[in-house]
This record gives C-alpha cells, sequence and structure tokens, in this order.
C-alpha cells in the first residue's frame, strides 16, 4: 500500500509543478505584451491607469472580476 500512495503523492507534485510552471510562463507572455485599449469581452475602453498598472490586460475590471 504504501508504494501506491508515494506513486500518488510523486504524480501530484509533477503535477503541480507543471501548473505553477505554465502560469508563470503565461504571466511572462502576457506581460511582455502590450494592454489592451478595449476589453475583449465586452469591448468597453480600459482605462488608462488599469492599462499601466496591469500590463498586458485584456479585460476591463469588471469583466475581469467575473473571470475570476
Amino acid at each position: 500500500m504504501p508504494d501506491f500512495i508515494d506513486h500518488a503523492s510523486t504524480q501530484e507534485t509533477k503535477f503541480t509543478e507543471m501548473a505553477i510552471a505554465h502560469q508563470l510562463k503565461q504571466r511572462v507572455q502576457t506581460t511582455a505584451q502590450e494592454s489592451a485599449k478595449q476589453c475583449v469581452e465586452c469591448g468597453d475602453d480600459i482605462p488608462e491607469g488599469r492599462r499601466v498598472a496591469i500590463m498586458g490586460c485584456r479585460y476591463c475590471a469588471t469583466c475581469q472580476a467575473e473571470l475570476e
């Protein structure tokens, strides 16, 4: 039985590490991009302050909150 638990734990650790690496890669790619001027969800203008504060943003604050 311990082998099964060890294997499951190892698999979970690998999955977690892969998920974290994927999220970090996406964040680097997103922050390297210029922010959108209009929200890709609703089309409303994204305020300049938000575009500067959150580099690479694609959503207005309202749509971002709904996505989260």
